[in-house]
């Protein structure tokens, strides 16, 4: 998307004021608009869970939390695939030497 093309979306979390984001390209629509979603999704299944117990910045904090601990969980799977695919082409080429 050019510059004179671009675009910009309003992104809406929990209720709160919307903001503004601009795309780079159009591909990134989705990507924003499902990250939205899923942010919406789990502050409202936490929400209606903890509503009597917690404040919304509180509930907000435990959202925020699952979603750090879900990239922390993500990057370390990366880590150990990023390994194991370095050991594994290691492997490969002690083979390919013995051909």
């Amino acid at each position: 998307m050019a510059a004179a093309e671009s675009k910009e979306i309003w992104i809406r979390i929990a209720g709160l004021d919307q903001f503004k984001v601009n795309l780079r390209d159009k591909a990134e629509e989705k990507a924003y608009r499902d990250a939205e979603k899923m942010l919406n999704d789990v502050w409202r299944k936490y929400a209606a869970r903890f509503r009597d117990k917690r404040s919304n910045e509180g509930i907000m904090a435990m959202v925020a939390f699952k979603f750090a601990w879900t990239v922390v969980a993500a990057n370390a799977r990366n880590e150990a695939v990023a390994s194991f695919l370095k050991e594994f082409e290691r492997q490969l080429d002690e083979i390919v030497v013995k051909i």
